[in-house]
Protein backbone atom coordinates (compact mmCIF):
# COMPACT_ATOMS: atom_id res chain seq x y z
CA UNK A 1 0.00 0.00 0.00
CA UNK A 2 1.32 3.45 -0.91
CA UNK A 3 2.27 5.79 1.92
CA UNK A 4 0.86 9.28 1.59
CA UNK A 5 1.35 12.58 3.28
CA UNK A 6 -0.66 15.71 2.79
CA UNK A 7 0.26 19.10 1.55
CA UNK A 8 -2.01 21.87 2.66
CA UNK A 9 -1.94 25.14 0.80
CA UNK A 10 -4.17 27.07 3.19
CA UNK A 11 -4.27 30.45 1.52
CA UNK A 12 -6.32 32.52 3.83
CA UNK A 13 -6.71 36.06 4.33
CA UNK A 14 -6.83 39.23 2.32
CA UNK A 15 -8.66 41.12 5.00
CA UNK A 16 -11.64 43.32 4.23
CA UNK A 17 -13.74 44.72 7.05
CA UNK A 18 -17.34 44.23 5.96
CA UNK A 19 -20.38 46.05 7.25
CA UNK A 20 -21.99 42.84 8.47
CA UNK A 21 -19.03 42.04 10.74
CA UNK A 22 -17.57 39.25 8.63
CA UNK A 23 -13.85 39.23 7.97
CA UNK A 24 -13.35 38.33 4.30
CA UNK A 25 -10.22 36.36 3.49
CA UNK A 26 -8.81 35.76 0.02
CA UNK A 27 -6.62 32.91 -1.07
CA UNK A 28 -3.65 33.03 -2.81
CA UNK A 29 27.62 20.52 22.55
CA UNK A 30 26.88 18.83 25.62
CA UNK A 31 27.36 15.01 25.42
CA UNK A 32 25.52 12.44 27.57
CA UNK A 33 28.10 9.66 27.67
CA UNK A 34 25.48 7.10 28.73
CA UNK A 35 23.59 7.68 25.48
CA UNK A 36 26.42 8.39 23.06
CA UNK A 37 26.65 4.92 21.53
CA UNK A 38 23.40 3.50 22.85
CA UNK A 39 21.43 1.22 20.60
CA UNK A 40 19.73 3.07 17.76
CA UNK A 41 17.51 0.26 16.54
CA UNK A 42 14.38 2.10 15.35
CA UNK A 43 11.37 1.33 17.54
CA UNK A 44 8.93 4.20 17.13
CA UNK A 45 8.51 5.05 13.45
CA UNK A 46 5.21 6.93 13.12
CA UNK A 47 7.06 10.19 13.79
CA UNK A 48 9.56 9.72 10.95
CA UNK A 49 9.05 12.12 8.08
CA UNK A 50 7.98 11.23 4.55
CA UNK A 51 9.42 14.10 2.50
CA UNK A 52 11.83 15.92 4.82
CA UNK A 53 15.49 14.93 4.52
CA UNK A 54 16.84 12.64 7.21
CA UNK A 55 19.18 9.63 7.35
CA UNK A 56 17.73 6.16 7.98
CA UNK A 57 18.90 6.27 11.61
CA UNK A 58 21.13 8.05 14.13
CA UNK A 59 21.99 11.68 14.80
CA UNK A 60 22.09 14.51 12.24
CA UNK A 61 22.67 18.22 12.76
CA UNK A 62 24.19 21.04 10.66
CA UNK A 63 23.75 21.14 6.88
CA UNK A 64 27.18 21.43 5.25
CA UNK A 65 28.49 22.50 1.84
CA UNK A 66 25.30 22.27 -0.28
CA UNK A 67 26.13 22.77 -3.94
CA UNK A 68 25.25 21.92 -7.54
CA UNK A 69 27.88 20.06 -9.57
CA UNK A 70 27.39 18.64 -13.09
CA UNK A 71 23.62 18.43 -12.71
CA UNK A 72 23.62 16.84 -9.26
CA UNK A 73 22.76 18.55 -6.00
CA UNK A 74 25.13 17.59 -3.20
CA UNK A 75 24.19 17.71 0.45
CA UNK A 76 26.62 16.99 3.29
CA UNK A 77 25.66 17.00 6.93
CA UNK A 78 27.02 16.45 10.43
CA UNK A 79 26.29 12.83 11.30
CA UNK A 80 26.95 10.36 14.11
CA UNK A 81 27.17 6.88 12.54
CA UNK A 82 27.11 5.22 15.97
CA UNK A 83 24.01 6.58 17.68
CA UNK A 84 21.16 9.04 18.06
CA UNK A 85 23.08 11.58 20.17
CA UNK A 86 25.75 14.08 19.16
CA UNK A 87 29.26 12.63 18.93
CA UNK A 88 31.61 10.69 16.59
CA UNK A 89 30.84 13.29 13.92
CA UNK A 90 31.60 12.69 10.23
CA UNK A 91 30.42 14.39 7.04
CA UNK A 92 27.65 12.21 5.59
CA UNK A 93 26.80 12.77 1.93
CA UNK A 94 23.76 12.39 -0.35
CA UNK A 95 22.97 13.52 -3.90
CA UNK A 96 19.82 14.39 -5.80
CA UNK A 97 18.67 15.66 -9.17
CA UNK A 98 15.58 17.43 -7.80
CA UNK A 99 16.25 18.34 -4.11
CA UNK A 100 13.38 16.01 -3.13
CA UNK A 101 14.57 12.43 -3.74
CA UNK A 102 18.02 11.58 -2.37
CA UNK A 103 20.64 8.85 -2.84
CA UNK A 104 23.09 8.19 0.02
CA UNK A 105 26.83 7.75 -0.45
CA UNK A 106 29.75 6.88 1.78
CA UNK A 107 30.83 9.49 4.29
CA UNK A 108 32.92 12.15 2.57
CA UNK A 109 35.04 13.51 5.44
CA UNK A 110 36.01 11.95 8.75
CA UNK A 111 38.82 12.50 11.32
CA UNK A 112 42.10 11.33 9.80
CA UNK A 113 44.68 14.14 10.11
CA UNK A 114 46.19 15.92 13.11
CA UNK A 115 44.25 19.00 11.97
CA UNK A 116 40.89 17.24 12.42
CA UNK A 117 41.62 14.16 14.53
CA UNK A 118 39.27 15.32 17.29
CA UNK A 119 36.45 16.43 15.07
CA UNK A 120 35.33 17.29 11.54
CA UNK A 121 32.85 20.10 12.06
CA UNK A 122 30.84 22.35 9.78
CA UNK A 123 31.95 24.11 6.63
CA UNK A 124 31.00 25.23 3.14
CA UNK A 125 31.65 24.60 -0.53
CA UNK A 126 32.93 27.07 -3.09
CA UNK A 127 32.84 26.53 -6.86
CA UNK A 128 36.03 27.94 -8.38
CA UNK A 129 35.97 29.78 -11.75
CA UNK A 130 37.08 26.60 -13.55
CA UNK A 131 34.11 24.71 -12.10
CA UNK A 132 36.10 22.79 -9.49
CA UNK A 133 34.44 22.48 -6.06
CA UNK A 134 36.45 23.05 -2.89
CA UNK A 135 35.38 22.48 0.71
CA UNK A 136 36.54 24.49 3.70
CA UNK A 137 35.67 22.96 7.08
CA UNK A 138 36.52 23.18 10.76
CA UNK A 139 38.70 20.56 12.39
CA UNK A 140 39.66 20.05 16.01
CA UNK A 141 43.35 19.29 16.58
CA UNK A 142 44.99 17.28 19.41
CA UNK A 143 45.20 20.45 21.53
CA UNK A 144 41.41 20.90 21.15
CA UNK A 145 41.98 24.01 19.04
CA UNK A 146 39.52 24.75 16.26
CA UNK A 147 41.27 25.19 12.91
CA UNK A 148 40.18 25.50 9.27
CA UNK A 149 40.96 22.83 6.69
CA UNK A 150 40.66 22.29 2.94
CA UNK A 151 39.49 19.28 0.92
CA UNK A 152 38.99 18.69 -2.81
CA UNK A 153 37.39 15.92 -4.90
CA UNK A 154 39.65 13.04 -5.85
CA UNK A 155 37.97 12.56 -9.23
CA UNK A 156 36.35 15.55 -10.94
CA UNK A 157 34.85 13.28 -13.61
CA UNK A 158 32.73 11.58 -10.95
CA UNK A 159 29.40 13.49 -10.82
CA UNK A 160 28.72 12.03 -7.35
CA UNK A 161 32.04 13.25 -5.90
CA UNK A 162 32.32 10.14 -3.75
CA UNK A 163 35.93 10.58 -2.62
CA UNK A 164 37.49 13.70 -1.14
CA UNK A 165 41.18 14.39 -0.54
CA UNK A 166 42.39 16.60 2.28
CA UNK A 167 45.15 19.15 1.76
CA UNK A 168 48.36 17.66 3.17
CA UNK A 169 49.35 20.97 4.80
CA UNK A 170 46.13 21.46 6.76
CA UNK A 171 45.27 23.56 8.66
CA UNK A 172 45.18 26.59 6.38
CA UNK A 173 43.86 28.93 9.12
CA UNK A 174 44.63 28.56 12.81
CA UNK A 175 44.69 30.51 16.08
CA UNK A 176 48.09 31.88 17.09
CA UNK A 177 49.45 34.10 19.83
CA UNK A 178 49.84 36.94 17.33
CA UNK A 179 46.32 36.83 15.80
CA UNK A 180 44.66 36.48 19.26
CA UNK A 181 41.88 34.27 17.88
CA UNK A 182 39.89 32.39 20.51
CA UNK A 183 41.00 28.80 19.87
CA UNK A 184 37.81 27.33 21.36
CA UNK A 185 35.52 29.63 19.35
CA UNK A 186 36.75 29.67 15.75
CA UNK A 187 34.64 27.64 13.37
CA UNK A 188 32.32 27.15 10.39
CA UNK A 189 33.91 28.90 7.35
CA UNK A 190 31.50 30.29 4.76
CA UNK A 191 31.36 29.93 1.01
CA UNK A 192 34.15 32.17 -0.32
CA UNK A 193 33.61 35.09 -2.70
CA UNK A 194 35.99 36.59 -5.24
CA UNK A 195 36.60 40.35 -5.26
CA UNK A 196 37.45 42.56 -8.23
CA UNK A 197 41.04 42.52 -6.93
CA UNK A 198 41.13 38.76 -7.74
CA UNK A 199 41.44 37.84 -4.08
CA UNK A 200 39.20 35.34 -2.37
CA UNK A 201 37.46 36.23 0.85
CA UNK A 202 35.91 34.02 3.51
CA UNK A 203 34.60 34.60 7.02
CA UNK A 204 34.81 32.32 10.06
CA UNK A 205 32.62 32.62 13.14
CA UNK A 206 34.18 33.57 16.46
CA UNK A 207 33.80 35.71 19.57
CA UNK A 208 35.87 37.87 21.89
CA UNK A 209 34.30 37.97 25.34
CA UNK A 210 30.60 38.60 24.53
CA UNK A 211 31.20 40.20 21.13
CA UNK A 212 30.36 38.08 18.09
CA UNK A 213 32.96 38.22 15.31
CA UNK A 214 32.95 37.42 11.59
CA UNK A 215 36.71 37.03 11.13
CA UNK A 216 37.75 37.81 7.56
CA UNK A 217 40.50 36.02 5.62
CA UNK A 218 41.80 36.77 2.10
CA UNK A 219 43.73 34.61 -0.40
CA UNK A 220 45.18 34.78 -3.90
CA UNK A 221 45.17 31.03 -4.51
CA UNK A 222 42.59 29.54 -2.07
CA UNK A 223 45.41 27.76 -0.23
CA UNK A 224 47.37 30.48 1.55
CA UNK A 225 45.08 32.68 3.66
CA UNK A 226 45.84 35.91 5.52
CA UNK A 227 43.68 37.27 8.32
CA UNK A 228 42.66 40.90 7.81
CA UNK A 229 43.19 43.52 10.49
CA UNK A 230 39.49 43.90 11.20
CA UNK A 231 36.48 41.54 11.02
CA UNK A 232 33.90 41.86 8.29
CA UNK A 233 31.45 42.68 11.07
CA UNK A 234 30.98 42.30 14.81
CA UNK A 235 28.22 42.92 17.36
CA UNK A 236 28.24 43.25 21.12
CA UNK A 237 26.39 40.94 23.50
CA UNK A 238 25.85 38.23 20.87
CA UNK A 239 28.22 35.60 22.16
CA UNK A 240 29.64 33.04 19.76
CA UNK A 241 28.68 33.35 16.08
CA UNK A 242 28.34 29.85 14.67
CA UNK A 243 27.68 28.93 11.04
CA UNK A 244 27.88 32.44 9.55
CA UNK A 245 26.52 32.95 6.05
CA UNK A 246 27.15 35.99 3.83
CA UNK A 247 25.61 36.44 0.41
CA UNK A 248 24.15 39.02 -2.01
CA UNK A 249 20.49 39.37 -3.00
CA UNK A 250 19.13 41.24 -6.00
CA UNK A 251 17.22 44.46 -5.33
CA UNK A 252 15.47 44.30 -8.70
CA UNK A 253 14.01 40.80 -8.92
CA UNK A 254 13.36 37.48 -7.20
CA UNK A 255 16.22 35.86 -9.11
CA UNK A 256 19.16 34.66 -7.04
CA UNK A 257 22.68 35.91 -7.69
CA UNK A 258 26.11 34.29 -7.45
CA UNK A 259 27.96 34.73 -4.16
CA UNK A 260 30.66 37.04 -5.58
CA UNK A 261 28.20 39.63 -6.94
CA UNK A 262 28.65 43.16 -5.56
CA UNK A 263 27.48 46.58 -6.67
CA UNK A 264 24.46 48.90 -6.73
CA UNK A 265 22.05 46.19 -7.93
CA UNK A 266 22.53 44.03 -4.86
CA UNK A 267 22.21 44.21 -1.10
CA UNK A 268 23.93 41.77 1.24
CA UNK A 269 22.66 39.46 3.97
CA UNK A 270 24.67 38.40 7.02
CA UNK A 271 23.21 35.45 8.92
CA UNK A 272 24.54 34.31 12.28
CA UNK A 273 23.70 31.28 14.42
CA UNK A 274 23.78 32.23 18.10
CA UNK A 275 25.41 29.51 20.16
CA UNK A 276 23.88 30.92 23.36
CA UNK A 277 20.23 30.72 22.27
CA UNK A 278 20.41 28.27 19.32
CA UNK A 279 18.57 30.78 17.11
CA UNK A 280 19.54 32.03 13.65
CA UNK A 281 19.11 35.72 12.90
CA UNK A 282 20.01 37.88 9.93
CA UNK A 283 20.37 41.48 8.87
CA UNK A 284 20.11 43.10 5.44
CA UNK A 285 22.70 45.75 4.66
CA UNK A 286 25.50 47.03 2.45
CA UNK A 287 28.96 45.64 1.75
CA UNK A 288 31.89 47.94 1.01
CA UNK A 289 34.26 45.58 -0.76
CA UNK A 290 37.10 48.11 -0.88
CA UNK A 291 37.10 48.45 2.91
CA UNK A 292 35.80 44.89 3.41
CA UNK A 293 33.17 46.06 5.86
CA UNK A 294 29.53 45.00 6.13
CA UNK A 295 27.06 47.52 7.58
CA UNK A 296 23.49 46.49 8.51
CA UNK A 297 20.79 48.86 7.35
CA UNK A 298 19.65 51.52 9.79
CA UNK A 299 17.15 50.15 12.28
CA UNK A 300 18.46 46.57 12.09
CA UNK A 301 18.21 44.57 15.31
CA UNK A 302 21.44 42.63 15.82
CA UNK A 303 20.12 39.80 17.97
CA UNK A 304 17.53 37.03 17.78
CA UNK A 305 14.90 39.64 18.71
CA UNK A 306 15.33 40.87 15.15
CA UNK A 307 14.77 39.11 11.82
CA UNK A 308 14.96 35.33 11.83
CA UNK A 309 14.62 32.78 9.05
CA UNK A 310 12.33 30.79 11.30
CA UNK A 311 10.83 31.52 14.71
CA UNK A 312 10.59 27.87 15.73
CA UNK A 313 13.10 25.01 15.46
CA UNK A 314 15.64 26.04 12.82
CA UNK A 315 19.41 26.36 13.28
CA UNK A 316 22.85 26.26 11.66
CA UNK A 317 21.36 27.20 8.31
CA UNK A 318 23.32 27.37 5.08
CA UNK A 319 22.52 28.75 1.61
CA UNK A 320 23.96 28.08 -1.83
CA UNK A 321 23.46 29.55 -5.30
CA UNK A 322 21.68 27.18 -7.67
CA UNK A 323 23.17 28.19 -11.03
CA UNK A 324 20.84 25.88 -12.96
CA UNK A 325 17.72 27.80 -11.90
CA UNK A 326 19.26 31.10 -10.79
CA UNK A 327 17.96 30.91 -7.25
CA UNK A 328 19.40 30.94 -3.74
CA UNK A 329 18.45 27.87 -1.73
CA UNK A 330 18.33 27.73 2.08
CA UNK A 331 18.89 24.60 4.17
CA UNK A 332 18.28 24.48 7.94
CA UNK A 333 18.57 21.86 10.67
CA UNK A 334 15.39 21.19 12.67
CA UNK A 335 16.30 19.46 15.90
CA UNK A 336 14.04 17.39 18.11
CA UNK A 337 11.70 18.51 20.90
CA UNK A 338 11.60 15.00 22.35
CA UNK A 339 13.81 13.88 25.23
CA UNK A 340 17.26 12.45 24.58
CA UNK A 341 16.14 9.06 25.87
CA UNK A 342 13.13 9.08 23.54
CA UNK A 343 15.48 9.90 20.66
CA UNK A 344 17.56 6.82 21.49
CA UNK A 345 14.39 4.71 21.65
CA UNK A 346 13.24 5.83 18.23
CA UNK A 347 16.77 5.46 16.86
CA UNK A 348 17.20 8.84 15.20
CA UNK A 349 17.42 12.57 15.87
CA UNK A 350 17.26 15.59 13.57
CA UNK A 351 15.70 16.41 10.23
CA UNK A 352 16.29 19.11 7.63
CA UNK A 353 13.69 21.69 6.66
CA UNK A 354 12.32 21.57 3.13
CA UNK A 355 14.82 23.56 1.03
CA UNK A 356 13.55 27.11 0.65
CA UNK A 357 14.09 29.68 -2.08
CA UNK A 358 15.19 33.08 -0.76
CA UNK A 359 14.80 36.56 -2.23
CA UNK A 360 14.53 40.16 -1.05
CA UNK A 361 11.09 41.46 -0.16
CA UNK A 362 9.81 44.45 -2.14
CA UNK A 363 10.30 46.58 0.99
CA UNK A 364 14.04 45.72 0.76
CA UNK A 365 14.00 45.31 4.54
CA UNK A 366 13.65 41.54 4.90
CA UNK A 367 13.82 38.24 3.02
CA UNK A 368 10.98 36.14 1.60
CA UNK A 369 11.19 32.34 1.90
CA UNK A 370 9.18 29.79 -0.04
CA UNK A 371 9.44 26.00 -0.38
CA UNK A 372 11.17 24.89 -3.57
CA UNK A 373 8.70 24.26 -6.39
CA UNK A 374 9.95 20.69 -6.90
CA UNK A 375 8.13 19.55 -3.76
CA UNK A 376 4.83 20.11 -5.55
CA UNK A 377 5.53 17.10 -7.81
CA UNK A 378 4.54 14.88 -4.89
CA UNK A 379 0.96 16.20 -4.85
CA UNK A 380 -2.02 13.87 -5.29
CA UNK A 381 -5.69 13.84 -4.29
CA UNK A 382 -6.55 17.51 -4.08
CA UNK A 383 -9.30 18.77 -1.76
CA UNK A 384 -10.58 22.30 -2.34
CA UNK A 385 -12.87 24.72 -0.55
CA UNK A 386 -13.96 27.62 -2.74
CA UNK A 387 -15.67 29.64 -0.01
CA UNK A 388 -16.60 28.89 3.56
CA UNK A 389 -17.57 31.04 6.54
CA UNK A 390 -16.02 30.18 9.88
CA UNK A 391 -18.40 31.58 12.44
CA UNK A 392 -17.03 32.84 15.71
CA UNK A 393 -16.25 29.91 18.02
CA UNK A 394 -16.46 27.29 15.26
CA UNK A 395 -14.24 24.33 14.31
CA UNK A 396 -14.65 22.57 10.93
CA UNK A 397 -12.82 19.43 9.84
CA UNK A 398 -11.07 19.33 6.47
CA UNK A 399 -11.76 15.82 5.16
CA UNK A 400 -10.58 13.79 2.18
CA UNK A 401 -6.84 13.92 2.85
CA UNK A 402 -4.30 12.03 4.96
CA UNK A 403 -3.80 14.58 7.71
CA UNK A 404 -0.71 13.02 9.27
CA UNK A 405 1.34 14.89 6.68
CA UNK A 406 0.05 18.19 5.38
CA UNK A 407 1.64 20.69 3.02
CA UNK A 408 0.07 23.34 1.48
CA UNK A 409 3.78 49.53 23.69
CA UNK A 410 4.06 45.99 25.57
CA UNK A 411 3.84 44.03 22.36
CA UNK A 412 7.57 43.70 21.97
CA UNK A 413 8.06 39.94 22.32
CA UNK A 414 5.76 37.85 20.11
CA UNK A 415 7.00 34.58 21.64
CA UNK A 416 5.72 35.64 25.06
CA UNK A 417 2.51 37.00 23.56
CA UNK A 418 1.80 33.70 21.79
CA UNK A 419 2.38 31.84 25.06
CA UNK A 420 -0.03 34.10 26.93
CA UNK A 421 -2.61 34.10 24.15
CA UNK A 422 -2.71 30.50 22.95
CA UNK A 423 -5.18 29.16 20.41
CA UNK A 424 -8.01 28.76 22.95
CA UNK A 425 -7.87 32.35 24.21
CA UNK A 426 -10.78 34.17 22.57
CA UNK A 427 -10.50 37.64 21.04
CA UNK A 428 -12.14 39.94 18.54
CA UNK A 429 -10.20 39.08 15.36
CA UNK A 430 -8.82 35.66 16.18
CA UNK A 431 -7.48 33.33 16.98
CA UNK A 432 -8.22 31.75 13.58
CA UNK A 433 -6.23 29.19 11.62
CA UNK A 434 -5.56 25.45 11.60
CA UNK A 435 -5.47 22.60 14.07
CA UNK A 436 -3.12 20.05 12.56
CA UNK A 437 -2.04 16.57 13.66
CA UNK A 438 -5.25 16.55 15.68
CA UNK A 439 -6.93 13.61 17.36
CA UNK A 440 -10.65 13.04 16.75
CA UNK A 441 -11.58 14.30 20.21
CA UNK A 442 -9.04 17.14 20.06
CA UNK A 443 -7.11 15.75 23.02
CA UNK A 444 -4.04 16.42 20.85
CA UNK A 445 -3.41 19.05 18.20
CA UNK A 446 -0.93 21.70 17.10
CA UNK A 447 -2.55 25.06 16.32
CA UNK A 448 -1.14 27.45 13.71
CA UNK A 449 -3.08 30.68 13.74
CA UNK A 450 -3.31 34.45 13.50
CA UNK A 451 -4.51 37.17 15.81
CA UNK A 452 -5.19 40.72 14.67
CA UNK A 453 -4.97 43.57 17.17
CA UNK A 454 -5.78 47.23 16.83
CA UNK A 455 -2.53 49.00 17.61
CA UNK A 456 -1.52 52.60 18.01
CA UNK A 457 -2.83 55.12 15.46
CA UNK A 458 -5.62 52.65 14.58
CA UNK A 459 -3.14 50.45 12.70
CA UNK A 460 -3.58 46.70 12.75
CA UNK A 461 -0.93 44.42 14.28
CA UNK A 462 -0.84 40.84 12.97
CA UNK A 463 0.53 38.11 15.24
CA UNK A 464 1.29 34.64 13.86
CA UNK A 465 1.58 31.81 16.40
CA UNK A 466 2.30 28.10 16.58
CA UNK A 467 0.82 26.58 19.76
CA UNK A 468 2.31 23.22 20.79
CA UNK A 469 0.83 23.13 24.30
CA UNK A 470 -1.61 20.34 23.34
CA UNK A 471 0.50 18.67 20.67
CA UNK A 472 1.10 15.44 22.60
CA UNK A 473 0.01 13.55 25.67
CA UNK A 474 3.68 12.72 26.20
CA UNK A 475 4.78 15.12 28.95
CA UNK A 476 8.50 14.61 28.22
CA UNK A 477 8.40 16.78 25.08
CA UNK A 478 9.31 20.45 24.84
CA UNK A 479 6.00 22.19 24.00
CA UNK A 480 7.20 25.78 23.78
CA UNK A 481 4.91 28.11 21.81
CA UNK A 482 6.42 30.17 19.00
CA UNK A 483 5.35 33.43 17.42
CA UNK A 484 6.28 36.45 15.34
CA UNK A 485 4.76 39.73 14.24
CA UNK A 486 3.86 39.64 10.56
CA UNK A 487 4.53 42.77 8.51
CA UNK A 488 1.26 42.70 6.59
CA UNK A 489 -1.46 45.35 6.43
CA UNK A 490 -4.55 43.09 6.62
CA UNK A 491 -6.78 45.79 5.14
CA UNK A 492 -4.81 46.14 1.91
CA UNK A 493 -2.63 43.03 1.60
CA UNK A 494 -3.14 39.29 1.38
CA UNK A 495 -2.85 37.47 4.69
CA UNK A 496 -2.03 33.88 3.79
CA UNK A 497 -0.96 30.70 5.54
CA UNK A 498 0.77 27.73 3.93
CA UNK A 499 1.67 24.71 6.06
CA UNK A 500 3.79 21.63 5.35
CA UNK A 501 2.92 18.90 7.84
CA UNK A 502 4.90 15.70 7.93
CA UNK A 503 4.26 13.37 10.92
CA UNK A 504 6.35 15.23 13.52
CA UNK A 505 7.09 18.53 11.81
CA UNK A 506 4.88 21.51 10.92
CA UNK A 507 6.51 24.13 8.65
CA UNK A 508 4.26 27.17 8.27
CA UNK A 509 4.75 30.18 6.00
CA UNK A 510 2.74 33.31 6.81
CA UNK A 511 2.20 36.38 4.66
CA UNK A 512 3.45 34.63 1.51
CA UNK A 513 6.77 33.78 3.15
CA UNK A 514 7.47 36.83 5.32
CA UNK A 515 7.34 34.75 8.52
CA UNK A 516 8.15 31.06 8.96
CA UNK A 517 7.54 28.99 12.10
CA UNK A 518 8.57 25.34 12.47
CA UNK A 519 7.87 23.23 15.58
CA UNK A 520 8.55 19.55 16.22
CA UNK A 521 5.61 17.62 17.70
CA UNK A 522 5.06 13.99 18.68
CA UNK A 523 1.39 13.10 18.99
CA UNK A 524 0.46 9.80 20.59
CA UNK A 525 -3.13 9.62 19.30
CA UNK A 526 -3.09 11.76 16.13
CA UNK A 527 -0.76 9.58 14.07
CA UNK A 528 -0.85 8.27 10.51
CA UNK A 529 -4.39 7.67 9.20
CA UNK A 530 -6.13 8.78 12.40
CA UNK A 531 -4.65 12.29 12.36
CA UNK A 532 -7.20 15.00 11.56
CA UNK A 533 -7.11 18.55 10.23
CA UNK A 534 -9.45 21.35 11.32
CA UNK A 535 -9.96 25.00 10.45
CA UNK A 536 -11.07 27.08 13.43
CA UNK A 537 -12.09 30.57 14.47
CA UNK A 538 -12.24 31.44 18.17
CA UNK A 539 -12.68 35.14 17.54
CA UNK A 540 -15.87 37.10 18.09
CA UNK A 541 -16.18 38.00 14.40
CA UNK A 542 -16.88 35.55 11.61
CA UNK A 543 -14.16 34.66 9.13
CA UNK A 544 -14.68 33.79 5.47
CA UNK A 545 -12.15 31.49 3.84
CA UNK A 546 -12.36 32.29 0.15
CA UNK A 547 -10.03 29.49 -0.84
CA UNK A 548 -8.43 26.43 0.71
CA UNK A 549 -6.54 23.72 -1.16
CA UNK A 550 -5.02 20.56 0.29
CA UNK A 551 -3.18 17.68 -1.34
CA UNK A 552 -2.04 14.27 -0.21
CA UNK A 553 1.65 13.79 -0.98
CA UNK A 554 3.51 10.79 -2.27
CA UNK A 555 6.44 9.66 -0.15
CA UNK A 556 9.80 10.95 -1.35
CA UNK A 557 12.78 8.62 -1.81
CA UNK A 558 15.20 9.75 0.87
CA UNK A 559 18.35 7.76 1.62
Amino acid sequence: MATFSTWLLFCFFSLLLLSHNIIRLEASHQVDETLLEASSTPIIQHHRTAYHFQPPKNWMNDPNAPMLYTGHYHFFYQYNPKGAQWGNIVWAHSTSTDLVNWTPHESAIWPSQPADIKGCWSGSATILPDGKPVILYTGVNPQNQQVQNLAVPKNLSDPYLIEWVKFTKNPIMAPTESNRINASSFRDPTTAWLGPDKRWRVIVGSKRNRRGLAILYKSKDFVHWIKTQHPLHSAKDNGMWECPDFFPVSIASNVGVETSVVGPKAKHVLKLSLDDTKHDYYTVGSYDIEKDVYTPDEGSVESDLGLRYDYGKFYASKTFFDSAKNRRILWGWINESSSARDDVKKGWSGVQAIPRTLWLDKSKKQLIQWPISEIERLRVNQVRWTSKVLKGGSVIEVTGITAAQVFDSSWTNPQILCSKKGALVKGGLGSFGLKVLASKGLEEYTAVFFRIFKGNNNKYVVLMCSDQSRSSLNSNNDKTNYGAFLNVDPVHETLSLRSLIDHSIVESFGGEGKVCITPRVYPTLAVDSVAHLYAFNYGAQDVQITGLSAWSMKKAKIN
